[in-house]
């Protein structure tokens, strides 16, 4: 399950709430080696060493990364990607055991992150940021759907009308026109759209474009009132409550609105699941 832009956002909110102002007392790397060799984690973890002492400033989010701002131009770059877990603890007791990089805090509260798979965790000067690859990513001029000033209809109209591109690669991807949406999210927005997987963006209607973007919205403002999807768990543990309306979990099913049997095809690299009579 991949961590998207909802998700993050949901993270930096909590994390927000519970760690401004909180002194790193002293901090632990465990089992990175894998991550680092494959450029995950810094290449020096010495650099770690400067988390202590620092205070947490701010935490802000975009696309599906995290950034957290520290005293003294310090950054902790955070990107849980696929099935990563960020968590907060009042006690040690509460500790998990598996975790990649745990925060002591000196109230005796901690933080620990636990990638899966994939992940970033990166301490970078303010200067250093841009040599992140996930930072560079997703603080970009992409529009950001979670920011109306940045996604608005004129402009994610204006970018369908000029490629002839498949609708997927204009919302998923490294070439999409909006930051931090997957998979995941795409199924769920073409679906309520009620718009083909198989379709050109340049090739949808004013009406069908309204449709996309329309359906961004309604499945973000969804999503984040629910808690995030169903299998992320958030700063307390707490696991997500959005089901999506279309995608593997619907897998040998039926629609819910005409009842025809939803389908599965293969298109930029994963698995879509659609439904054959309703998009069209």
């Amino acid at each position: 399950m991949s961590v998207e832009l909802l998700e993050t956002h949901i993270l930096a909110r909590q994390m927000s709430k519970e760690l401004l102002k909180k002194r790193i007392g002293s901090f632990q790397l465990r089992d990175y080696e894998k991550l680092q060799r494959i450029g995950f984690v810094n290449k020096d973890v010495k650099v770690f060493d400067q988390l202590v002492g620092r205070v947490i400033e701010s935490v802000q989010s975009r696309g599906n990364v995290l950034v957290v701002k520290l005293d003294q131009n310090l950054n902790l770059v955070l990107a849980p990607e696929y099935g990563g877990k960020i968590q907060y603890h009042l006690g040690s007791s509460l500790v998990p055991e598996r975790f990649h990089l745990k925060l002591c805090f000196d109230d005796n509260s901690s933080l620990t992150v636990a990638l899966s798979g994939m992940g970033v965790i990166q301490v970078m000067r303010d200067n250093e940021l841009p040599q992140s690859y996930v930072y560079r990513r997703d603080f970009s001029e992409v529009a950001n759907p979670m920011n109306e000033g940045e996604f608005n209809f004129e402009r994610f109209s204006r970018q369908l009308g000029e490629t002839n591109v498949n609708i997927k690669s204009t919302i998923v991807g490294k070439d999409a026109f909006v930051v931090g949406l997957g998979n995941s999210a795409f199924q769920d927005i073409l679906f309520r759209a009620k718009i083909n997987p198989k379709r050109k963006a340049s090739a949808l209607s004013e009406e069908e474009k309204h449709a996309v973007y329309d359906a961004t919205r309604t499945m973000i403002h969804e999503r984040i009132r629910l808690g995030g999807k169903d299998q992320f768990t958030d700063l307390y543990g707490n696991q997500g409550r959005y089901i999506p309306v279309m995608g593997p979990n619907m897998n040998g099913k039926t629609c819910p609105v005409c009842g025809s049997l939803i389908e599965k095809m293969s298109l930029g690299g994963g698995q879509v699941y659609f439904c054959p009579m309703c998009q069209k």
